[in-house]
């Protein structure tokens, strides 16, 4: 096997595309009778570390859409030549997907992730790639349903692959004194933690919903402090609506945390709240529940998936005030330092063996399906 891996990031990228594409890469390149991967991100705003042994990283397509063309058409008569899977990592890339196909008659498998395939694609250039689709690989069952309602693909052959967390980097323990002190945090504060980018084009991560709850649990719990983990466009925005509700001095922006600090940050909150209206999957849950913190999260998008429809986790409904300050409650009521066992089901030992039984699977039906044919088929992780 010899895939073509297409990109936004992953190594040397932030967030929780660039880790599952982190993920993605490390489980190919186990794969058994993996000849050589080859991946081209389109950013890389950090150094990438360590790569596995079996991956070729190219990088000279970076941050231009020209060059990364250029890229992918050399890398296609270059190292990639003789490909027989091109894996497409996002429905932007789409078309450098369709070209690549076109070059070398391999199929094309498609990893949607959430917003990105939930409406139709009004891009005319996605919209003609998307008919080379020969296999859609979703994070959830509810994005999945979503994009197959618009697209067409019913017919594709298509697989839930959950995103994963690795149970060694994420574990209980005692919260961090030196984050305590960095963030003026007194040992017998509760905290209630959300980790998510703070983008001010995509509001659906549930920030404005815990402000907004802030008022009322603090009536009942009047030294309870929210601890805002991530940077973006929109911080300046939260930041003055904490102030206007009263609440400022109940609220904590930490800024762009490294990975190296994820888990610690984990471990200063006694409840992970995430009370959002557009998350595919949200593998900050399963990060915060590997530490022992209590989570919640919505019960109308992909997050629901991540705790289990409700085994793992309290499901509110975001759109209901009463329901976000309630959650909020229950996870501060709620033992803190127990992971639940079956949060094992996406560790990244699962993960891979998942997604090597998709790639046989993808690589048994484009054998069998004639060119340009479509073969039914869906097999939930």
């Amino acid at each position: 096997m010899k895939p073509l891996v297409l990109l936004t990031d992953a190594y040397g990228g932030h967030g929780g595309i660039a880790k599952f594409n982190r993920d993605l890469l490390g489980a190919i390149c186990t794969s058994p009778g993996l000849d050589r991967a080859i991946a081209i991100p389109r950013i890389m705003p950090h150094p990438p570390g360590e790569l596995p042994s079996k991956l070729d990283y190219v990088t000279s397509g970076l941050n231009s859409k020209q060059r990364y063309l250029r890229t992918v058409l050399a890398s296609l008569f270059g190292r990639a030549k003789g490909c027989d899977l091109i894996v497409c990592g996002h429905i932007n890339l789409l078309p450098f997907a369709a070209l690549a196909k076109k070059i070398t008659g391999a199929p094309i498998a498609l990893i949607i992730h959430g917003i990105d395939a939930w409406d139709p694609v009004t891009r005319r250039g996605t919209a003609w790639a998307l008919r080379q689709v020969d296999a859609v690989i979703s994070v959830s069952q509810l994005t999945l349903e979503r994009f197959t309602d618009w697209s067409g693909l019913g017919g594709v052959p298509a697989y839930v692959l959950p995103n994963s967390f690795e149970p060694g980097l994420f574990t209980p323990g005692p919260r961090p004194v030196y984050l305590q002190k960095r963030y003026g945090l007194k040992p017998d504060e509760p905290v209630i933690m959300t980790l998510g980018r703070l983008a001010g084009a995509d509001r659906r991560k549930g920030f404005d919903e815990v402000l907004e709850a802030l008022p009322r649990l603090r009536t009942q719990v009047p030294r309870l402090r929210y601890l805002i983990v991530g940077d973006g466009s929109d911080r300046t925005r939260l930041e003055e609506k904490a102030k206007a509700l009263g609440v400022a001095d109940s609220v904590v922006f930490t800024g762009m945390i490294s990975e190296e600090e994820k888990a610690d940050h984990y471990r200063l909150a006694d409840g992970f709240a995430m009370p959002s209206h557009g998350e595919g999957f949200g593998i900050v849950l399963l990060e915060a529940m590997a530490c022992g913190v209590p989570a919640m999260a919505s019960l109308k998008d992909g997050s629901s998936e991540a705790l289990m429809h409700g085994r793992l986790g309290e499901l509110i409904d975001p759109a209901d005030p009463g329901q976000v300050v309630g959650g909020i409650i229950r996870l501060l009521e709620a033992p803190r330092g127990t992971v639940p066992e079956e949060l094992g089901y996406f560790s990244y030992a699962n993960y891979t063996a998942r997604l090597h039984g998709i790639l046989e699977r993808i690589g048994s039906d484009t054998k069998a399906a004639p060119s340009g044919a479509r073969s039914p088929g869906r097999l939930s992780g």
